[in-house]
């Protein structure tokens, strides 16, 4: 790479500021408490009876405060005489596999141990009914077989389509619950077909299974609970449309309508089904979402921990580090894209050599003359962003002065020996 090191070497890059941003901090002071109060209030006890077998659902996401929200369910299940455990309920995450899956979980929190029940992992599904087109749906045969299941999920925007049910109970059920196969069945038609088959999956799943109840969270924009939903089976339908416009009021953002170059540090399933929430970056792998700013030139550094080498979502990139590319599990990753529908968003960007090379790639490409004039903005991952960077003609640009506070004075971004970005250590 020694030719395109020299091209790059010469490229200046603004110096940056800390800024900090705001949003609405409406939260939960008593997650446990408000949850199993709110069970106790819509007398789901009742459904539960001495003996039964409860599936909870265990989704890939990063939920904020999820082992306290399972350990809350799990509890009160005991508490009614019956016995849970989980499902792991992640479509074709974790590879695909039924140990990938349970490991995505204790990545997350989610162990025996930490919750207090089994977690019973298979990838065997079972069929529940046909849809109008003639797919089959399928549901997790071990929480089919069950006495009920409750089902647990945070309630939010989608990253890759939009309709009146995107991420929620209803996707938890059409496509976590449905494994890789009826992931796969869910998704066949493709992300401009998803909101009407989500419906349509979802509730020949909601006919056709016993669901105790749903549990739904909605989130801050620092990733904290701000409110929580326990829903009877007939109303989950009427009300999660309702439950996903109130999250929409809560979701931050970056405060900028345009941006020069957008630096990642850490994408992941943990973070984004997508690896990056799409409509904080503004990027999208698909046509049937929009929305964010408009980001000219898009870097990411590196995979997260837990997302367990899955780069889902490095597709959205220009540029990605060696780094970056090194932790790539390329079968997790493409069983992810395959399943999808979408492989616009494994596509490979332009591996560099560090993180450095990554920042100077973007910025000779993001079509701005003056080093001064780039609107150069750093974050550590789409989940938080209440603490990030930004160049100076990126503060002057943002559109609610409100909302954002210089936190420090401008420095040079820095680099370690090695050339990788050294603010998140």
């Amino acid at each position: 790479m020694s030719q395109i090191n020299e091209i790059l070497d010469n490229i200046k890059l603004p110096q940056i500021m800390k800024v900090s941003q705001t949003f609405d901090n409406t939260k939960l002071d008593d997650v446990e408490g408000d949850l199993n109060q709110k069970l106790i209030d819509k007398n789901i006890k009742d459904k539960i009876k001495q003996g039964m077998k409860i599936a909870i659902t265990g989704g890939s996401r990063g939920i904020s405060s999820y082992k306290e929200l399972m350990k809350t369910i799990v509890s009160f299940v005991k508490k009614c005489g019956a016995t849970p455990f989980i499902v792991p309920s992640m479509g074709s995450h974790g590879g695909g596999t039924s140990e990938g899956q349970e490991n995505m979980l204790k990545k997350l929190g989610i162990t025996k141990e930490s919750v207090g029940c089994e977690i019973i992992s298979s990838m065997d599904v079972v069929e529940v009914g046909r849809t109008s087109k003639d797919l089959p749906v399928y549901i997790d045969k071990n929480a089919a077989n069950a006495d009920g299941i409750i089902l647990l999920n945070r309630v939010k925007l989608h990253t890759s389509f939009r309709g009146k049910y995107e991420s929620g109970l209803i996707k938890m059920m059409a496509i976590g619950l449905a494994k890789r196969k009826g992931a796969d069945m869910t998704h066949f038609l493709r992300y401009e077909n998803m909101a009407e088959n989500l419906v349509e999956v979802g509730k020949i799943a909601l006919n056709n299974l016993n669901i105790i109840c749903g549990v739904a969270s909605i989130e801050n924009g620092y990733n904290e609970v701000a409110d929580l939903f326990v829903l009877h089976k007939d109303e989950i339908l009427q009300e999660e449309p309702k439950i996903l416009e109130k999250s929409k009021r809560l979701m931050p953002r970056i405060y900028l309508d345009d941006i020069d170059v957008l630096i990642v540090n850490e994408i992941g399933k943990n973070i984004s089904g997508t690896g990056v929430d799409t409509n904080i970056v503004g990027r999208f792998h698909t046509n049937a979402a929009s929305g964010g700013p408009n980001t000219v030139k898009l870097g990411f550094l590196d995979i997260s921990e837990k997302s367990g080498g899955n780069g889902n979502g490095m597709g959205l990139a220009d540029f990605v580090s060696k780094k970056f590319f090194r932790k790539i599990d390329f079968e997790s990753t493409y069983i992810n894209a395959i399943t999808s529908t979408e492989p616009n968003s494994v596509k490979l960007p332009l591996v560099l050599d560090n993180d450095k090379y990554v920042f100077q790639g973007c910025v000779k490409l993001c079509g701005v003359k003056n080093i001064q004039d780039i609107k150069l903005v750093i974050i550590n991952n789409t989940k938080e962003l209440d603490e990030i960077y930004m160049s100076k003609s990126a503060f002057e640009n943002t559109v609610d002065k409100s909302k954002v506070k210089k936190e420090s004075e401008l420095f040079d971004i820095p680099f370690d020996d090695e050339g990788n970005l050294d603010l998140y250590r």
